[in-house]
């Protein structure tokens, strides 16, 4: 981090050790006001006070585990539920399944003219009249 883009420009190349020791109101956007609440409201004068202030480290403590936090089992159901419904709704735009069986392809099938059988309808014409003729002989 650049610590020249959190402090005023009277802070700016000092080392750590002098920022910490800097009043709060080295810090951008603080100012003179917010120093004054600050010390009112906490008493800290410096930006090491500020830093070691208990509600400053559990407001920090708590945002970084709140990132880490796994979910209620309200919610893990809600989003199973969610997920479920998506499957549901767009089941074609699943791979095919690795439970399917296939795993490989050992004989090509057989390539089909499409100028002349647009999809296979000669094959279904072929299994109609197969049909037909089938229920004819009974």
């Amino acid at each position: 981090m650049n610590v020249d883009t959190v402090v005023g420009k009277d802070y700016l190349g000092k080392c750590f050790r002098e920022l910490a020791d800097a009043p709060v109101s080295a810090l951008n956007g603080v100012g003179e006001e917010g120093a004054q609440a600050l010390q009112q409201a906490f008493g800290v004068t410096t930006v090491r006070e500020l830093a070691n202030l208990n509600f400053i480290k559990w407001a920090s403590a708590i945002a970084t585990l709140a990132a880490e936090e796994q979910m209620l089992p309200q919610e893990k159901a809600k989003e199973e539920l969610l997920d479920d419904a998506v499957e549901m709704t767009f089941p074609a735009s699943d791979p095919i399944s690795v439970d399917a069986g296939i795993t490989r392809i050992e004989v090509s099938p057989d390539k089909v003219d499409a100028h002349s059988d647009h999809q296979h309808a000669n094959k279904v014409d072929e299994c109609t009249a197969t049909g037909k003729e089938k229920q004819a002989a009974r």
